[in-house]
């Protein structure tokens, strides 16, 4: 058995999860679409759970990280902001999961990936909703979360960067009192990105520049935080610890 086998399991298990729903579809019939036998299948993975688990699982480390990354941003409403980009971001790159979800609650088939998506939630709204929030802001930090995800499964059939702005303009929305965000598409090469790397392949600061150059792409709502971290030559972790300052000038890490 190759990694080979074990991806086009995985890519076509998602397929059909898609297609027809998680408890519709059998080991079986997977095995029969990649064209192995059962016995092939379960070498891989020892039940369809495992199927799951191992398709959810980018997409907890990717949250979870990203949730770590804005715990230490101290000013309330950049933190909120990070968390909203951050989850929308990072909830475009795994659509096709969250879609296998929504269907039928097949993430929450295995207990550890549902306590593991139930604390992620449970986080994101404690940063969304701030410090001391009283009931008011812990139920609109609710809706901002499912504003969040709903629409990036039931519309995922349209163009993600339009996708991405309709979704953070409904969130601002919500927010309320947000000032309004530059909508000028920023040029093409906002600044010259750092040729010079470290050893650990990406720079970890970023200069004045290359910051505000950073913000004018985010503002434009055209741009993820991957794209704009590829852009820049620099990490997606450095990008969130640059833009979730303070609104003044920012300090370069």
């Amino acid at each position: 058995m190759t990694d080979d086998s074990r991806t086009r399991i995985l890519r076509t298990a998602l397929e059909m999860f898609a297609e027809r729903g998680y408890h519709a579809v059998s080991v079986r019939e997977i095995s029969e679409r990649v064209g192995l036998t059962k016995t092939a299948v379960l070498y891989h993975f020892s039940s369809k759970i495992d199927i799951v688990v191992a398709l959810v699982e980018p997409l907890l480390v990717d949250t979870e990280a990203m949730l770590e990354s804005v715990r230490s941003v101290r000013n309330a409403d950049a933190r909120r902001w990070a968390v909203a980009e951050g989850l929308l971001d990072t909830w475009l790159r795994h659509r096709s999961v969250l879609r296998i979800h929504m269907q039928d609650q097949a993430l929450s088939a295995d207990p550890a990936t549902y306590r593991r998506l139930r604390d992620i939630a449970l986080t994101a709204q404690d940063l969304l909703a701030g410090p001391d929030a009283d009931f008011t802001a812990r139920v609109r930090a609710a809706q901002i979360y499912a504003a969040l995800s709903d629409p990036v499964v039931f519309f995922a059939d349209q163009p993600e960067k339009q996708l991405r702005a309709a979704i953070l303009d409904g969130v601002r929305r919500l927010l309320g009192g947000s000032p309004p965000r530059e909508t000028a598409r920023p040029p093409e090469r906002p600044v010259d990105a750092p040729r010079h790397r470290t050893a650990r392949g990406r720079p970890g600061a970023m200069t004045p520049d290359m910051v505000d150059s950073a913000r004018r792409m985010r503002d434009s709502g055209e741009y993820t935080v991957d794209e704009i971290a590829a852009t820049l030559g620099v990490s997606r972790a450095t990008v969130y610890r640059n833009l979730t300052t303070s609104h003044d000038r920012p300090t370069v890490s």
